[in-house]
């Protein structure tokens, strides 16, 4: 679910550099309507066996990956937990930079002599604060995005494409980013004892309408979206979204193979915005009985009002980051004064403290916003396998994520890392719902 995830980096973007996802490809022609599903893998013979050991079924499950693949997998997922680490060592790096040169001054008094009309002075600073924190920060940004992606195979889309998405992604952070930049000023300088509240709210509301209007003005920048026809893939999925409520009236694939090997689905947007959306790679490289579980799962976030409850758990984080950002920004103001040459929490040259404080905030936040998320995506799981009722499909999905996401973590590992189960654990509880509904599901 990417539901969470982007009400936290919206209300970091309104603070710091919106930094692009990287993109990465592999093309790959959208399924016709004529084409035959792909068949679901043979089940491992410990997993076909009635009455049904889950743990011995979730064993032969894994261990029909190759050490080879399952190494690689590791390595990559692994290599990420480095990745956290220097992305916030040189954020913060390139804040401490802007700040100790006097960088954020100048482009402050840039911005201010660009217009005098001041609440606009925010969104200039801020067009100066992408530009410079993107050079600074784009060695990384390439080797994350483009280098490392192609080295695991994961990728094989040319620069000038990749660098084409980066672009359309630096357009969207001036222009949202900018406005986000204008509210929040607004709010610094009419609130300065109570903006860490009143930010709160303005950061939520402005994530939740990005998230209701971003699959109908922003996605379709970077990907196609068509209607969905073979009726052997359509049909289940809206009678598996009439059983549970949801009025979506028709499915829509979307082109992500130009961008990435893996496989995704959501239903997004709000109200008319509302639909249901699934990636060719799901739909070239699973069958029916996967489709349907991963589309279950996506519907359970749906009916399990987890937008709604996500809006609130990370309010609830961003707030006391917030706090925190209050009471530390006016310290170490008033510590570097002479230095770094910001006036008061409303003056845009602040940003890069703001940026720097809610950086280091949530970088120790990472096990409860992992968590918070993992327990909606493990809530979403059970509810897929209730309404799929497609367990093997499930563990067949586990394993095709597991192709970047690492298998078999320890515990805790888990739960500082992981914002989604981990491929053993959804294949357990995928075997779990098996032996206690082998009567009521036919097996293969």
């Amino acid at each position: 679910m990417r539901i969470l995830r982007a009400i936290a980096l919206v209300a970091l973007a309104t603070l710091a550099t919106l930094a692009t996802r990287p993109a990465l490809a592999q093309p790959a022609p959208i399924a016709a309507s004529s084409a035959a599903l792909v068949p679901l893998p043979p089940v491992p013979s410990a997993a076909a066996v009635v009455p049904l050991d889950p743990e011995a079924a979730t064993r032969a499950y894994l261990d029909t990956v190759p050490a080879d693949a399952h190494a690689r997998s590791d390595a990559y997922f692994e290599g990420g937990y480095w990745l956290m680490l220097w992305s916030f060592l040189l954020g913060s790096g390139v804040a401490l930079l802007l700040l100790f040169t006097g960088l954020s001054a100048r482009m402050r008094r840039l911005a201010s002599r660009v217009t005098r009309f001041r609440p606009v002075h925010a969104a200039v600073y801020w067009a100066q604060y992408v530009l410079v924190t993107g050079v600074l920060s784009s060695p990384l940004t390439v080797y994350e995005g483009f280098f490392r992606e192609h080295a695991y195979g994961m990728s094989n889309m040319t620069f000038g494409a990749w660098i084409g998405d980066q672009l359309k992604g630096l357009v969207i952070a001036l222009i949202v980013g900018g406005l986000a930049m204008m509210g929040l000023y607004a709010i610094l300088a009419r609130a300065k004892k109570t903006w860490w509240v009143w930010g709160t709210v303005a950061s939520i509301g402005f994530a939740t309408l990005a998230l209701a209007i971003a699959p109908v003005f922003v996605e379709p920048l970077f990907n196609e979206y068509t209607p969905v026809a073979d009726a052997r893939v359509k049909d289940p999925i809206l009678a598996l979204a009439r059983s549970n409520g949801i009025g979506a009236k028709s499915v829509l694939v979307f082109d992500a193979s130009r961008q990435t090997k893996r496989v995704s689905a959501n239903v997004a947007g709000f109200g008319a915005t509302q639909r249901i959306a699934l990636n060719d790679n799901l739909l070239n490289r699973c069958s029916l009985e996967e489709i349907e579980a991963v589309m279950g799962h996506e519907m359970g976030h749906y009916v399990l009002n987890h937008v709604t409850k996500g809006i609130l758990q990370i309010g609830l984080v961003i707030l006391f980051g917030f706090l925190f950002m209050r009471v530390a920004f006016e310290r170490l103001r008033a510590r570097f004064a002479s230095r770094w040459k910001i006036i008061d929490v409303d003056d845009p040259a602040g940003l890069p403290l703001l940026a720097l404080l809610f950086g280091v905030y949530l970088f120790g936040m990472t096990p409860v916003v992992n968590t918070i998320v993992r327990t909606q995506e493990t809530e979403a799981d059970l509810f897929g396998l209730n309404t799929s009722r497609q367990p093997d499909g499930m563990a067949a999905i586990a394993l095709k994520l597991g192709e970047y996401r690492k298998l078999e973590p320890g515990p805790l590992e888990e739960i500082v890392f992981f914002d989604h189960p981990s491929g053993r654990n959804r294949i357990s509880m995928a075997m779990r719902w098996k032996a206690e509904h082998v009567g009521a599901t036919p097996l293969r």
